[in-house]
């Protein structure tokens, strides 16, 4: 499709009938009317509809007139139309309905009726765009049959807010010092994730321990949707959550993520969200709504903004350094400006670039959706990073997957690329990690979301392909500002996790002193010391010296396991419990994804029949979508799913009647299990299915979680290393959560 800029006054004028704001995700039917300008359509000309690429706005189908998204077409004067849905539009208006006038034309003044959501012969409607949004139906004419358009000075939108508060999420700091104020941030939230105050009720508070300053009385949420309770204080050590209740019948509401609090502390632990867009380039909503989402709503320690390089004009460089200038707020928000360099996967594929001031360059993979003229492009990663380098940019690097994946092979460079995301709405990607490891590269681990809807920080999938929460990240920085998270950036200090905000803590003591260098020695001259204690992210040589790993977690939701790797293996799994306790409930898991590229999400289609017991109950995990629940009635045998996985995990619970007989056969569309009761475990049963680390679990649990905390230690003997041994940590939690800490890098 060519956009031309050409009389967009004579092209005509698009209307819409809804007017009044309606909430994100509701279905709806939408009654669009252009009216043909001076010139009317020609004979196969026609008229494009587009909406944002990222949008999960239902597509729109004209098979089924009873089903959701059924749409139909008219033309006033009966002409024939042709018309189609697809992503053709250009980015980041992607998403497009395209009409063409197939036999006949249009006059001036004719009209074309598009009815989205047709409810005439029994559709529902057509269901929104999950996240809020000014939304925009950017209208396009081609009057003259030339496959060039031209845009209406005026197109269509309609107002998205928020609906009812179905679910609620309160943090705390995950560490504090004793007798040091804190906040309690408290977020209702409707069933798609957007903040709401509607049907919000008044709420109290009930704090684990004695806490100075916690409001008696009920408290009410404020109009957006979020409430800050400040100058708290905790009397005594250990670990701090408290419950949000309904001040009427102080029914449960959510419990606040883990606070540890601690006498004192060398590092802070702050909660950061570094990678996403706004609606300048491809995501939802503007980058000044984008930033103080992040600050007032999703309650970041630290954010960034990462906009794809080739949509990024010279003039929103400009604005992303102002905004992030006037933003930043040493001690309570850390702001950084950067971008996101998008060289196509061969070219070295997407990689991260911060800064750690405003005011240096940007340094563009193409031009292909600017028109500024070109100045320092660099078209390769490995031009990035020798242009950065020979700059001497003080800058972070972080290689990611997103529609495109870093190729670490491709290039490298470890002076600037600190750490790797293995996490983010994308999925998960543990095998970007091992990548590194294989080509001898030591990075931290990072998550972050990589947003698109404008909701840093505190990211849900919605209705589209995205299969997973954003993650985040938690900096052990000497202090809340930019040289304490570059500091630790620099230092891999810190663990990332796949949403939740759960307190982590890896200690390695070494039976003697070792070598532990200031930075990596492989990038060039460093200093070093000789001790016996080292944190995450450390670079030791330990010269045969055994090492005692100690992991302390306390988790936002009941521990289900905790593994120890040594480089791509499991060393060592701890569980929270033992053979004895194993009950009742079975867990069924599946994960995975088709392959490293754009297109990785699997769809699961799957069934769970249970013979010779009876299921009593069914809990889903990591069910993101809505739009396509478990599906399970009480006193039925069998549980049926949908679902996508990109990566990360999905599945479900169920608690039997009799934990000690009868079979339960899982079939899915890749993958089938068949599981003996009476042998079942906790060890898992696993059938491997293709792709991307594809595989189907099963294995027994305790009937009920309660170890919210675990303290483990992990013993890594003395030996003659050959090579590098990365030793690090992946928490899982029941709720479907993980956690990885950056590894401890013992080296020859």
């Amino acid at each position: 499709m060519i956009c031309k800029d050409y009389l967009p006054a004579q092209m005509g004028t698009m209307s819409l009938d809804q007017i009044d704001p309606v909430a994100a995700g509701s279905v709806q039917s939408l009654t669009f009317v252009y009216t043909a300008g001076d010139f009317g359509i020609d004979d196969t000309g026609g008229l494009r509809v587009c909406w944002r690429t990222t949008s999960d706005m239902g597509k729109p189908q004209f098979s089924d007139p009873e089903a959701l998204n059924y749409t139909t077409i008219e033309a006033s004067n009966g002409a024939k139309l042709e018309y189609s849905v697809d992503r053709s539009g250009v980015r980041p208006w992607a998403n497009s309905l395209t009409v063409r006038v197939g036999r006949g034309f249009l006059r001036k003044g004719e009209t074309i009726t598009i009815r989205m959501g047709d409810r005439r012969a029994g559709s529902p409607g057509i269901r929104l765009q999950t996240a809020v949004e000014h939304f925009q139906f950017k209208t396009l004419v081609d009057a003259f049959a030339t496959n060039q358009y031209t845009e209406l000075p005026l197109s269509p939108h309609i107002r998205l807010v928020p609906g009812e508060a179905v679910r609620w999420r309160a943090s705390l700091p995950s560490q504090n010092i004793l007798g040091e104020s804190f906040r309690l941030c408290i977020a209702a939230e409707d069933i798609w994730g957007n903040p709401t105050a509607q049907g919000a009720q008044p709420i109290r508070l009930n704090a684990s321990a004695r806490v100075a300053g916690l409001p008696e009385d009920a408290l009410p949420i404020g109009e957006c949707g979020t409430l800050v309770v400040d100058g708290l204080k905790a009397l005594k050590p250990g670990d701090l959550r408290i419950d949000v209740q309904t001040a009427g019948d102080e029914r449960v509401l959510c419990t606040s993520t883990p606070a540890r609090i601690v006498e004192s502390a060398a590092f802070g632990h702050f909660w950061g969200d570094l990678h996403g867009q706004s609606g300048e380039t491809i995501g939802t909503n503007p980058v000044r709504g984008y930033f103080l989402f992040g600050r007032d709503k999703a309650f970041l320690d630290v954010i960034g903004h990462q906009g794809n390089d080739f949509q990024i004009t010279d003039g929103f460089w400009a604005e992303l350094n102002a905004l992030t200038a006037e933003l930043y707020e040493p001690g309570r928000f850390v702001t950084f400006p950067g971008y996101e360099w998008s060289g196509n996967t061969g070219m070295g594929g997407d990689r991260n670039v911060f800064y750690r001031r405003e005011g240096r360059p940007i340094h563009r993979s193409s031009r292909i959706l600017v028109d500024d003229a070109a100045d320092a492009d660099c078209y390769t990663a490995g031009a990035l990073f020798d242009t950065l380098a020979q700059a001497r940019e003080d800058a972070v690097v972080i290689a990611h997957v997103g529609g495109r994946y870093a190729d670490l092979g491709v290039a490298h460079d470890g002076r600037l690329e600190r750490a790797v995301e293995i996490h983010s709405s994308w999925g998960t990607f543990e095998w970007l990690l091992h990548d590194a490891f294989d080509l001898g590269h030591r990075p931290g681990i990072v998550c972050h979301s990589d947003d698109h809807k404008g909701r840093q920080g505190a990211t849900q999938p919605g209705a589209s392909t995205f299969g997973a929460i954003g993650g985040l990240t938690c900096y052990l920085a000497t202090e809340l500002t930019r040289d304490g998270v570059f500091d630790a950036l620099r230092a891999r200090r810190q663990y990332g996790t796949t949403g939740t905000r759960l307190y982590m803590n890896v200690n390695g003591t070494f039976d003697a002193p070792v070598t532990i260098y200031a930075d990596d020695p492989l990038l060039g001259a460093t200093e070093s010391r000789r001790d016996t204690r080292v944190l995450m992210g450390a670079v030791v040589a330990p010269n045969r010296t055994g090492l005692s790993l100690d992991v302390d977690v306390s988790g936002s939701a009941p521990i289900e396991r905790i593994d120890i790797f040594h480089g791509k293996e499991v060393a060592e799994t701890f569980r929270p419990y033992t053979a004895a306790d194993l009950g009742r409930r079975i867990r069924v898991m599946w994960s995975g994804a088709e392959y490293r590229g754009r297109g990785r999400e699997t769809s699961w289609t799957g069934k769970a029949r249970l013979s010779g017991n009876r299921i009593e109950q069914v809990k889903p995990i990591n069910f993101l979508n809505p739009q396509q629940p478990l599906s399970w009635s009480d006193g039925e045998n069998i549980v049926s799913w949908k679902s996508v996985t990109t990566g990360n995990m999905a599945g479900f619970d169920v608690l039997v009647e009799d934990k000690a007989v009868g079979h339960l056969a899982i079939e899915t569309n890749l993958a089938s299990l068949d599981v003996d009761l009476a042998s079942l475990g906790s060890d898992e049963r696993v059938i491997e299915a293709g792709g991307l680390a594809r595989r189907l679990r099963a294995w027994r649990l305790p009937e009920k979680g309660s170890a919210m905390s675990m303290r483990i230690r992990h013993r890594v003997e003395g030996r003659d290393l050959q090579a590098d041994l990365p030793v690090y940590v992946r928490v899982t939690q029941e709720d479907g959560h993980q956690a990885w800490s950056s590894p401890i890098y013992l080296i020859p």
